[in-house]
């Protein structure tokens, strides 16, 4: 009769220990997996690559908020230094604008400051729909334009609220050199990040460049870290330092890439998206989790 008793006690501790180990076990999962079901996408690219189209193949997408190189304004803000000097500021910056905080933001925003303050706004559809702006229906294509017009009253805060109701935040950003500075957001428990990096042939990079020089001084400047570098040369050393960097991310990312981040990035070529855009597209929203939809099809063709 005694050994019964004991095998019973047995069998509840054991029990109990197990729903133990099952709690312990799901609040450690819990601390690794993304504390919400957003999914946050960087589109990674450099100036004149065809990004902001491919910003819009996902501004457009009614499951998206997307917002247009925030890191403009960091760099705009310390114009008189370098890249390098910018990385962890560009980085905290993307990290709380993924997760809908744009507090952040005050600090390079002037005083009396609303949606218009924010770089090329109007270029997301989410910031001209409800329930950021009554414009825009959201599953109806935006216009910057007309948003530009009958969108710019919003508040920081109603950014905020319409960037909560949507399962995508998409950032573009060409402010990046180097994939290191986004080790710390891939190791974020609060982000699900997946890193869709747009290349060009860089021929064709330089001569749209040359075709717009001078909206280019500024960024150029802190690509070369203030270098005193003769005229003719900048736009060559320039694009030096943006192939370099394009080289280094994908090597990093292929060839010996951290636990965190496989799976996770997806290089594309502007010249494929242009030869097969539907395809493409559909490799980008599957790798994302969108679903591609009749109406993105005929807006990608037409």
């Amino acid at each position: 009769m005694s050994r019964c008793k004991v095998n019973l006690k047995s069998i509840i501790f054991l029990v109990i220990l197990q729903g133990a180990a099952v709690v312990l076990f799901c609040d450690w999962y819990a601390q690794l997996s993304p504390q919400n079901n957003k999914v946050h996408v960087l589109l990674l690219s450099s100036w004149r690559s065809g990004s902001s189209f491919l910003g819009q193949v996902f501004s457009q997408h009614p499951s998206v908020f997307y917002l247009m190189e925030p890191a403009w304004h960091v760099w705009s803000k310390m114009k008189k230094t370098g890249a390098p000097a910018h990385r962890m500021a560009v980085r905290d910056l993307l990290q709380s604008v993924f997760q809908c905080d744009f507090s952040v933001m005050e600090a390079y925003l002037p005083d009396q400051h609303n949606v218009s303050s924010l770089f090329m706004w109007s270029h997301s559809r989410a910031l001209c729909s409800p329930p950021a702006c009554p414009l825009t229906p959201q599953n109806e294509f935006s216009n910057n334009i007309q948003c530009h017009k009958a969108c710019k009253g919003t508040s920081l805060q109603g950014v905020e609220e319409a960037c909560g109701t949507y399962s995508h935040v998409v950032l573009k950003e060409v402010r990046f050199f180097e994939l290191e500075s986004l080790y710390p957001l891939l190791q974020d428990p609060n982000l699900d990040l997946r890193i869709i990096h747009l290349v060009r042939d860089p021929r064709a990079v330089m001569r749209s460049r040359e075709e717009s020089a001078s909206s280019f001084v500024m960024d150029n400047a802190v690509v070369l870290d203030q270098r005193n570098v003769p005229a003719g040369e900048v736009q060559y050393q320039v694009l030096q330092e943006i192939c370099r960097s394009h080289v280094r991310i994908n090597e990093k990312a292929i060839l010996k890439p951290p636990p965190f981040l496989k799976g996770r990035y997806k290089m594309v070529r502007y010249e494929d998206l242009v030869h097969n855009p539907l395809g493409e597209i559909f490799s980008m929203y599957e790798f994302v989790g969108l679903e591609m939809t009749r109406q993105m099809e005929d807006w990608i063709y037409n």
